[in-house]
C-alpha cells in the first residue's frame, strides 16, 4: 500500500511568510476557516463535494522534514524563531465538513478549520488544492451520470490529465460522483475503484491481420475480451468478431463486447449492433469512447443509439468547459471575535456556520438555510464534526461509502437541477442571524477604523 504524503513545502509563500509574523508577534489564538464557493460556473446547477477524505490524510501526516526544514534555514528568507516552530509543527485543530458526496451550493461551507492561526493559515493551499480539484471533477462526472442512468461509464483521462496527482484524484472522484470505474490502475490499488480496459489501435496495426490481432488478444485475457472495432473498416471488423466469437466460445473463451472510438458512433452502432444480433450475439456489449462528455453521451442515449456503455477522458479529467470553481478559504473568526471581508464583490459573511438542508414531501431537496452554528434551524445539518486535536474521530470513510452518499443526493436533486441546461438557482437563505452579525461586525469595524 502507497503510504500517503504531506509535503509540507507543498504550499504558497505568502503562507510561510505570514506565518513567520505571526510567530514573530506570538499570535497563537484560536482561528477559524471556512471553504466554500462563491458563485457556480454558468453551467453547472449544482456541486458535489469530494476530496476530504485526502484533507484528512494531508492534516494528519503534514511534519516538516529535515531536508525541508535545511532547505528553509539556508534560503535566507526565514528566522530562527519560525524554524524552530516548523521544526515541531503538527496540526492540532479541529475539522467539521460535509460528507464526500453531499451536494451543495454557493456560500455553503464545505470545510471548517479550527486550529491556532498559524495552523489553520498554513493548510490553506493544500486544503484548497485538494478539495477544489475533487471537486470540480465529481461535478462533472455528475452531469454524466444523470444523463445515462444504467449505462457503464468508465474514466479514460489519465493521458491527458494535468499531472500523475490529477489523473488518480479524477479517477477517485469521478467513481465517488457514480461512474462505474477507470482505466487508471493504480486507483484501483489504492481505493478498489473497478478497472476497465480494452486495447489500443497500435495493437492491431501490428498484426499483419485483424482477425488474429483480435484472436492473439483474446487468448491472452480470456476473461476480459473487448476488442476495437475502428482502426479500418468498422462493420467490416465486426463481421470479422461476429465469426471469431463462435471458435472462441467453443475453446471457453467468452467475447464480452466491443469498442467504437471514431467516425458517427451512433450510426456505427447500429449497424455494429445488427450484425452482431445477426450472429445470434445479443449478448455482447457495445461501447463508444472518442472525446465525448456529457453533452456528446446525452445526445447518444437521447437517440437510443445501441451503446451499453461509455468511456469519457480528456473532457472529464480536465473538465474542459469548466476548468475551475470560484473556491476560497477566509477567516470567519479570530479570538472569539468574528470577522467579515467586505472586498467589492468578495465579501463573506462573519463567525462559524451550519447548513440546514429541507426536503420536499417527494423527498426532494426544497431548501437550505445557512445559520451561524449555535442556531437551530428545520432539517439535517450538513457539516460534521470529522477530527479534533488533530486527529480523525471515526476511522477513513471508505470510497464505497461515499459513493453511496453522492447516489442519495443526486437521487435527490430537484428535476430542473438534473437537467445540463442552467436552471433557476436552488434556495439558499442566509439567516437573519447572520445578517445581523454582519452589520454589527461591520459597524465594529467602521468605528475601529475612524480611531
Amino acid at each position: 500500500m502507497i503510504e500517503p504524503k504531506a509535503d509540507a513545502l507543498l504550499t504558497d509563500l505568502y503562507q510561510l511568510t505570514m506565518l513567520q509574523a505571526y510567530i514573530e508577534a506570538d499570535q497563537h489564538e484560536t482561528a477559524v476557516f471556512e471553504l466554500f464557493m462563491r458563485k457556480l460556473p454558468p453551467a453547472r446547477n449544482f456541486l458535489v463535494a469530494a476530496g476530504l477524505e485526502q484533507v484528512l490524510q494531508f492534516l494528519e501526516n503534514l511534519r516538516f522534514q529535515p531536508d525541508e526544514l535545511e532547505w528553509l534555514a539556508n534560503c535566507g528568507r526565514f528566522k530562527p524563531k519560525l524554524l524552530d516552530y516548523l521544526q515541531q509543527f503538527h496540526f492540532t485543530g479541529a475539522v467539521h465538513a460535509m460528507p464526500e458526496g453531499t451536494v451543495f451550493f454557493p456560500d455553503e461551507p464545505i470545510l471548517r478549520v479550527t486550529a491556532p492561526i498559524a495552523e489553520a493559515q498554513l493548510v490553506e493551499s493544500r486544503i484548497i488544492n485538494l478539495l477544489h480539484f475533487q471537486t470540480l471533477i465529481a461535478s462533472k462526472a455528475a452531469r454524466s451520470v444523470l444523463v445515462a442512468p444504467g449505462k457503464t461509464l468508465v474514466d479514460f483521462g489519465m493521458r491527458r490529465a494535468h499531472g500523475a496527482e490529477a489523473a488518480l484524484l479524477a479517477a477517485r472522484a469521478a467513481y465517488l460522483a457514480g461512474f462505474s470505474g477507470t482505466a487508471t490502475v493504480l486507483a484501483g490499488a489504492l481505493w478498489n475503484v473497478p478497472l476497465y480496459g480494452t486495447m489500443a489501435h497500435s495493437f492491431i496495426q501490428l498484426h499483419r491481420d485483424e482477425s488474429e490481432a483480435f484472436e492473439d488478444f483474446a487468448r491472452a485475457n480470456p476473461g476480459n475480451v473487448v476488442l476495437l472495432l475502428d482502426t479500418y473498416d468498422t462493420e467490416a471488423a465486426a463481421e470479422k468478431v461476429s465469426r471469431l466469437a463462435k471458435r472462441l466460445k467453443n475453446d471457453g473463451i467468452n467475447v464480452l463486447g466491443v469498442r467504437l472510438d471514431s467516425g458517427d458512433l451512433g450510426e456505427h452502432a447500429r449497424r455494429v449492433r445488427r450484425i452482431l444480433d445477426t450472429a445470434n450475439l445479443t449478448d455482447l456489449t457495445i461501447f463508444a469512447s472518442g472525446n465525448l462528455d456529457e453533452y456528446s453521451v446525452a445526445k447518444l442515449v437521447a437517440s437510443q443509439a445501441p451503446f451499453d456503455g461509455f468511456g469519457i477522458g480528456t473532457r472529464l479529467d480536465a473538465s474542459a468547459d469548466v476548468p475551475y470553481l470560484d473556491c476560497v478559504y477566509k477567516i470567519q473568526e479570530y479570538a472569539g471575535r468574528p470577522l467579515r471581508k467586505r472586498s467589492e464583490g468578495k465579501a463573506t459573511w462573519p463567525g462559524r456556520k451550519q447548513v440546514f438542508r429541507s426536503f420536499d414531501d417527494d423527498g426532494r431537496m426544497g431548501r437550505d438555510v445557512v445559520s451561524l452554528e449555535t442556531e437551530a434551524e428545520p432539517g439535517e445539518p450538513l457539516l460534521k464534526l470529522v477530527m479534533e486535536h488533530g486527529r480523525r474521530i471515526e476511522p477513513p470513510v471508505e470510497l464505497d461509502a461515499a459513493r453511496r452518499v453522492a447516489a442519495e443526493n443526486l437521487a435527490r436533486l430537484p428535476a430542473s437541477l438534473r437537467s445540463l441546461e442552467p436552471a433557476n438557482a436552488y434556495d439558499v437563505k442566509i439567516s437573519p442571524a447572520i445578517q445581523e452579525l454582519a452589520n454589527a461586525v461591520d459597524l465594529a469595524t467602521n468605528h475601529a477604523e475612524r480611531f
